[in-house]
């Protein structure tokens, strides 16, 4: 999970690299205050789970970390096809279709299909339709604000994980735990206030003045 969530770095670092490639003066610059931001996220997100990986485990750790490059790579497609003007709903659709679709493929070839009790069926509605929005959401904030400011705050997920844990499950408090908090929350806070601005996408600017003309 924590080299999952590697995915934020992953974006910082692209477009670090963006705005080396293209030079001083170019519109590509970050903030390096964002990007310390969101290194400062990850850090947090370390200490609350503390990861270990045994030697019998590089392979599922590999797996890992090409989840977060992967998942970095499509929100940067998510923030392209944003502000080029596609409607959230477009891509959000297509993304829950193409998703349905290989899940299916995998069930087929794996486990088969399973009978559902009413239950089942409830709870499976619930997720999709809660995955939905929260699918609408993010395509939304990646497609208008600032992309490391966004990177940043979705450390906020391991917070909420963790409040669950200790709510439902009783997990231990531990100093570790509370100090990684603590840097996700300052990373989310300083990413929000040192943001930058984004144009609306598809927003039309504001007609200019008639040109006045002395006769």
């Amino acid at each position: 999970m924590t080299l999952n969530y590697m995915s934020s770095v992953w974006i910082a670092c692209f477009l670090m690299g963006a705005a080396v490639l293209a030079g001083p003066g170019s519109p590509a610059r970050i903030d390096g205050r964002l990007f310390a931001s969101v290194l400062a996220g990850f850090a947090g997100v370390g200490l609350v789970l503390r990861p270990t990986i045994a030697q019998d485990q590089l392979w599922h750790g590999l797996c890992g970390l090409l989840g977060g490059l992967l998942a970095a790579m499509a929100y940067l497609q998510v923030t392209a096809l944003g502000r080029a003007g596609e409607p959230e709903e477009r891509v959000v659709f297509y993304f829950s279709l193409s998703g349905v679709v290989a899940g299916l493929l995998l069930a087929l070839a794996t486990t088969g299909l399973h009978a559902h009790s009413a239950r089942g069926l409830g709870l499976l509605l619930a997720i999709g339709l809660l995955a939905t929005a929260a699918q609408w959401m993010m395509t939304r904030a990646y497609a208008i604000g600032s992309t490391l400011a966004v990177a940043a705050l979705q450390y906020m997920g391991i917070v909420y994980s963790f409040a669950l844990g200790v709510w439902l499950f009783h997990d231990p408090v531990t100093a570790s735990s509370l100090a990684g908090t603590g840097l996700i929350l300052a990373a989310g806070l300083a990413a929000t206030f040192l943001r930058t601005p984004s144009p609306v996408a598809g927003a039309r600017l504001p007609p200019s003045p008639p040109l006045s003309t002395d006769r």
